[in-house]
This record gives structure tokens, C-alpha cells and sequence, in this order.
């Protein structure tokens, strides 16, 4: 037959290289690197998922260091500590409409939110603005040592004073 092709003499096929030995290592290789990233991203899937915050209760310090009418604005903590006549107590700085932090204007005297218009009483009382509740009063006490500590987790009801 002329239309054949002959093989030349030595000619095994295309993969001489490759022996059956050679593509079972290369495939169990390649099974091992596939189960070991699974290894590794079902690790990371069962290990728990912290999400470390700071503490929710506020060191003051002494309650010396705010002077009688006055109101002072801890905005890493979100608080404002007022010591009115009747003794001090703490408000959230957070705006019960949508969360903005809210600012202590000592010209009008009152707790304003820059971002929606709502505006508070000394008390957290909202009398203007879209916030639909007042500002939560905050528990308040003093420890052993004589420092104000205040819980920002554990909002209170109205007309709790820390006597000083």
C-alpha cells in the first residue's frame, strides 16, 4: 500500500518521555496541591472569627476633673459627661437618628448633629430634627480607687445622678 505512512524504526508514539509511572506521579502531585489548599481554606473556615473591640466601660477618670455646669465631650468614646447641679451623669455622643456623632455647642447650649439637623437638650432631650429618640443616659458609677467609670453597653432610664 503507498498511501500508508511508515513509522521510522524507534518511533513509540507521541509522549516518549512519558511513562505511565511518570503521569501518575505528575497526577497525584497535582491531587495532593488541590488537598492541601483545601486543607488550608477549611482551616480558615472552621477557626472562630474574633472581632476584638475595646471595652465598653469608659475610665473618666476623677470626678474632680469636671467642674460643677459643666459638659465635656469624650469623642474617642462617643460620651459626654455633664455635671449639673444635681451630680454628674453621662449621655451617648451618638445621634439616635442614624448614628452620626453628635458636637457639644457651648454658644447655645446645646448637643447638635451635623449631619441631619437634630438637636438635644443639656438632658438628651431631642426638641428639633428627624432622631426619633433622645440620647440614652448611660450608666454611670465610681469605683473603689474614686474613678468615674461609665458603661457606654447599658443605656439607663432618665434621672440617675452620680452624687459627688
Amino acid at each position: 500500500m503507498p498511501d500508508e505512512v511508515k513509522k521510522p524504526e524507534g518511533d513509540k508514539g507521541p509522549c516518549v518521555e512519558c511513562s505511565r509511572r511518570k503521569f501518575a506521579k505528575i497526577g497525584m502531585g497535582s491531587v495532593a496541591v488541590i488537598g492541601a489548599g483545601a486543607a488550608v481554606f477549611g482551616y480558615q473556615f472552621l477557626s472562630p472569627n474574633v472581632l476584638y473591640e475595646p471595652s465598653p466601660v469608659v475610665d473618666a477618670g476623677k470626678p474632680d476633673r469636671y467642674p460643677p455646669d459643666s459638659v465635656t465631650a469624650d469623642t474617642e468614646s462617643g460620651i459626654y459627661i455633664v455635671h449639673g447641679a444635681q451630680g454628674i451623669y453621662a449621655l451617648s455622643a451618638v445621634c439616635t437618628h442614624l448614628g452620626c456623632l453628635t458636637a457639644w455647642k457651648p454658644e447655645l447650649g446645646i448637643i447638635a448633629c451635623p449631619c441631619h439637623g437634630s438637636k438635644f437638650h443639656i438632658d438628651g432631650v431631642k426638641f428639633a430634627g428627624p432622631a426619633p429618640r433622645p440620647l440614652p443616659w448611660l450608666k454611670t458609677w465610681v469605683d473603689d480607687d474614686g474613678n468615674l467609670l461609665i458603661d457606654r453597653s447599658e443605656p439607663l432610664a432618665r434621672e440617675q445622678f452620680v452624687r459627688i
